[in-house]
């Protein structure tokens, strides 16, 4: 492959004189040709090799690989092309010489990276490759070092559509000597967003429509890059439907269309809408869901106050607490419902001012109030079992999974309330009367006692006011005695009426279970008492006494006049005994 010097050329060969003058030009004089660049021609192209002669007393081959923009791609090269080569070695142990493209071309590139550095301008490249901490940059030959955080304004996920494409690079530093060249393709970005900014900032108005980037998601929102600016989505503005995340309905690099809900120039802060942009579903909802309409709809969200209900994409209704069940009044609504559950409402009440639906879970159901009232009327005798007990009476279950109650006052003909609820307990199975039913108040009133006969109704027929009869003492208090008439009516003396004698008048004189004989004074049927006295039947015997043996001013002592009386009584006795 040994040639003749490039100095002796044929006589007649006016290309070679053309590359004589350029290898001059590009040696600028000098005789050494190691380590500089110069001009050589394209020999042939084979065998994935390109040999060049460079002048040299022998051509040297470099990999056609040398030839491909940025190592990737199609070699840019031909036979006959003259082409910049740098010259590592005139002659290696074969005898050719060693040549670089690659060497060449970045030697080119750093004199006009060096330039582009000191004057702070842009520079363009191409990502061609992945390493440790981030890529390799083709700087027309020189490959720089592009660090991951300086690829994007925000992290990018993909790089992979950045790759090979020629785009603009900011240097940030570079050293010849070393060979390392740092830049940053988001430096340029973010003076691209400051002009950006400044020009949006300036036309922006609300109602405007813009394309935008999520940038970020949090909780209540979506922050969204317009295009040097961002915006804040709030999560109640990017759906008409209720949305529990900004996750559910958006992602970070999604693209989408908003609307400028509200701008602030002074804080430069923006609200964006997506709904907006969106027909409002609730334009025509009163004329669409009317009062005690029935329809289905989806559980969206439950709260400590109600159920939120889906009727249709953008349109929630709420039933509330005391709407979802007849009979289950202080429960939480999760134990009723549950969140995506299909049921069946009917619509309370519509208002359009407030965008507000009122549903009822429960009136889709049977009214167990109204059932129970047609199938058990007042007077009717059940069965239930004790299921509370409190101070003012008894909660019985009833059919239908309802309660009705026992007032204390309806507990026992005899006994006190506080005293005949004693006699019952939790989980008791009892026999009632339905007293009423109210529907409107959701209430039953049941009795016990009405179950027997009121003794006190025979009040009047077997004893009347004025009658003297005989009653048992039933219990001693500080004012009187109780005291049981015929038939468990209870009755009551006072004590100022036990004795026509004071030193008589005492309680504690009688033990429950003696019997004495009484006047009946009053009939309360208020309290539900007979009021009785000794006293009164006492002077009721003294003026009979009076009467039947004299008086005493005929001479005989009341003494003697009793004595008489009580004899007789004693002998009508003993004649009765006969």
């Amino acid at each position: 492959m040994a040639k003749g010097s490039a100095l002796r050329k044929p006589a007649n060969d006016t290309s070679s004189d053309e590359f004589a003058a350029l290898l001059d030009e590009s040696l600028g004089g000098s005789t050494s040709f190691e380590g500089q660049v110069v001009k050589g021609r394209v020999i042939r192209i084979a065998n994935d090799f390109v040999t060049i002669d460079v002048g040299l007393k022998s051509e040297g081959r470099v990999a056609l690989r040398e030839f491909a923009n940025g190592g990737t791609g199609a070699p840019e090269v031909k036979e006959g092309d003259t082409v910049d080569i740098f010259v590592d070695r005139m002659e290696n142990k074969e005898g050719e010489a060693v040549l670089s493209r690659d060497k060449a071309r970045r030697e080119e590139a750093w004199t006009v990276l060096e330039k582009a550095f000191t004057d702070q301008e842009r520079v363009m490249g191409t990502i061609f490759g992945r390493v440790k901490g981030g890529f390799t940059v083709d700087l027309s030959g020189a490959v720089a070092f592009l660090p991951g955080s300086q690829v994007d304004v925000r992290p990018v996920r993909d790089v992979g559509p950045l790759m090979g494409q020629a785009q603009q690079f900011a240097i940030l530093k570079m050293d010849r000597r070393r060979g390392n060249i740092v830049v940053s393709r988001r430096a340029v970005m973010e003076e691209t967003r400051a002009e950006d900014r400044t020009r949006l900032m300036g036309a922006l108005s609300e109602g405007q429509v813009l394309d935008g980037v999520v940038k970020n998601i949090t909780d209540y929102g979506a922050f969204v890059d317009l295009g040097g600016v961002d915006g804040l989505l709030h999560v109640t503005d990017i759906a008409w439907k209720r949305i529990n995340h900004p996750s559910e309905a958006l992602t970070i690099g999604q693209q989408v269309k908003v609307q400028v809900v509200r701008f602030n120039p002074e804080t430069q802060r923006i609200s964006l809408g997506m709904k907006q942009l969106m027909s409002d579903p609730w334009d025509g909802a009163g004329a669409k869901y009317p009062v005690n309409l029935k329809l289905k709809g989806r559980v969206t969200n439950i709260t400590d106050y109600g159920a939120f209900v889906e009727l249709e994409p953008g349109v929630e209704g709420l039933v509330h607490v005391s709407e979802m069940s007849w009979t289950k009044k202080n429960v939480h609504p999760g134990k009723i419902v549950s969140t995506s559950q299909e049921v069946e409402v009917m619509v309370l009440d519509v208002d359009m001012s407030k965008r507000r639906i009122s549903l009822g879970l429960k009136q889709c159901m049977a009214n167990p109030w109204e059932s129970f009232a047609e199938q058990f009327p007042a007077g009717t005798e059940l069965e239930g079992e004790v299921r509370n007990i409190t101070e003012f009476g008894l909660f019985v279950g009833l059919p239908g999974d309802i309660d009705g109650m026992v007032h204390l006052s309806d507990l026992s003909w005899d006994k006190a309330g506080d005293e005949a609820i004693r006699d019952f307990k939790k989980g008791d199975q009892v026999k009632v009367k339905v007293l009423d039913v109210d529907m409107d108040k959701e209430r039953i009133s049941l009795g016990i006692k009405q179950l027997a006969n009121d003794p006190f109704e025979k009040v009047g027929v077997v004893a009347k006011k004025g009658d003297v009869v005989t009653v048992i003492v039933a219990g001693i208090q500080d004012n009187g005695i109780d005291v049981t008439v015929q038939d468990g009516i209870p009755g009551f003396i006072r004590k100022t009426e036990l004795s026509r004698d004071r030193s008589e008048q005492r309680p504690d004189r009688y033990a429950i279970g003696d019997k004495l004989d009484a006047k009946i004074t009053n009939i309360d049927k208020a309290s539900r008492r007979v009021v009785l006295s000794v006293k009164a039947r006492e002077l009721d015997e003294e003026k009979k006494a009076m009467a039947d043996f004299g008086s005493s001013d005929s001479g005989a002592s009341l003494g003697d006049i009793l004595g008489a009386a009580l004899k007789k009584r004693a002998e009508a006795g003993d004649d009765e005994d006969k």
